[in-house]
């Protein structure tokens, strides 16, 4: 197992810059996602790892030693891409081989080594098939382990799932962590989806305009987000103009138009008072019809089923686009109904009306 470290990475395409002096480190063993929009250069991060792209400045470190000028094939890393990329003339086992035979790798023990990665992502019975006769998820298998079976000292995955249908996409996304976590191997994933980051990820790294504006662990970054825009990426978030009115222990007070709601200290970084802040809190920490803190008064705009949980789409006081979740079995209002909207001090949490 090995680290990866950048540092101050830069990269621009013309006037367009991609990536804005990143600093990211991979932990040996550590399972990372950057995660963010089209175009907000997580890709081109990666592709940088892998040695498909040269950065502008900075450096890239694999294992201690700088990699940034290395080509890619001299980098011992593992790639598997959107696309499979896979040789469609050559057979399940052949194409998993076919990075051990590049490495001059012996026929007896690429055999071997071959089998053994068939077997890890339960493939063993496909491998004398062409890809032409695979399904997608299949195919996404073999490209796994045709990245895993030259034991590469970091594991890179561009978008891997983009390709599939949502059952198959939450399939292979434990497969996935399943080998990782059997082979410990250092990986770096790459993706747009939040579902696939917080579900795979030992820390998630937030992206925007080529920068990382937060990173940390999948609980921490939907609990505690430190901005708007990733309150907002990583999940839906209700949010409320509100003024810092005093802290009372372990309670900061603030005010929307004269209603008092409370939210733990403990969740938030120090706003003084009189400054202007945004009440936050998830959709499925909003209860509607009860309780007897942070309780302000909505419009039912909208109600959608979704199996366990119906959403409820709401307007505030002052118009405000809110959300909450209703557990199926519960009383479900109707739309155009005047319900109580409440937040859980304990839950909410404050952010700046500005992103850091």
């Amino acid at each position: 197992m090995s680290d990866v470290l950048l540092e101050q990475v830069r990269k621009s395409y013309g006037a367009v810059v991609a990536v804005r002096g990143v600093d990211l480190r991979v932990a040996p063993g550590e399972f990372v996602t950057l995660l963010g929009p089209s175009g907000c250069g997580k890709t081109t991060c990666l592709r940088m790892v892998a040695g498909f792209v040269e950065p502008d400045a900075g450096r890239i470190l694999l294992g201690g030693q700088d990699i940034t000028g290395v080509p890619p094939y001299r980098r011992n890393t593992g790639m598997v891409f959107q696309s499979y990329a896979l040789f469609p003339h050559r057979t399940v086992a052949a194409n998993i081989a076919f990075g051990m035979q590049m490495r001059g790798v012996t026929s007896g023990d690429a055999d071997r080594r071959t089998r053994e990665a068939l077997g890890l992502v339960h493939l063993e019975s496909l491998a004398d098939r062409y890809p032409a006769e695979l399904s997608g998820g299949q195919k996404q298998r073999v490209a796994l382990a045709r990245a895993v079976v030259i034991r590469p000292e970091v594991l890179l995955l561009d978008e891997p799932l983009g390709a599939l249908d949502l059952k198959l996409r939450e399939e292979l996304q434990v497969e996935i962590k399943r080998v990782q976590s059997e082979l410990g191997i250092t990986t770096l994933f790459v993706t747009h989806d939040q579902g696939e980051a917080l579900g795979m990820s030992d820390r998630v790294a937030v992206m925007r305009d080529g920068e990382i504006v937060q990173i940390d662990t999948p609980s921490a970054l939907y609990e505690r987000p430190n901005s708007t825009y990733v309150a907002n990426f990583v999940g839906r978030t209700n949010l409320i103009d509100v003024v810092v009115r005093g802290r009372e222990g372990d309670t900061v007070r603030v005010e929307a138009d004269g209603a008092i709601f409370s939210v733990s200290a403990a969740q938030n970084s120090p706003f003084a008072v009189g400054e202007r802040c945004l009440l936050a809190a998830r959709p499925e920490h909003s209860a509607i019809g009860h309780g007897d803190a942070n309780v302000l008064t909505a419009n039912v705009l909208d109600v959608s089923y979704r199996g366990s949980v119906w959403n409820v789409e709401l307007s505030g006081p002052r118009n405000e686009s809110l959300s909450a979740q209703v557990r199926s079995g519960q009383g479900v209002p109707q739309k155009g109904e005047a319900v109580t909207l409440s937040f859980a001090p304990a839950r909410c949490f404050l952010l700046k009306t500005v992103k850091p």
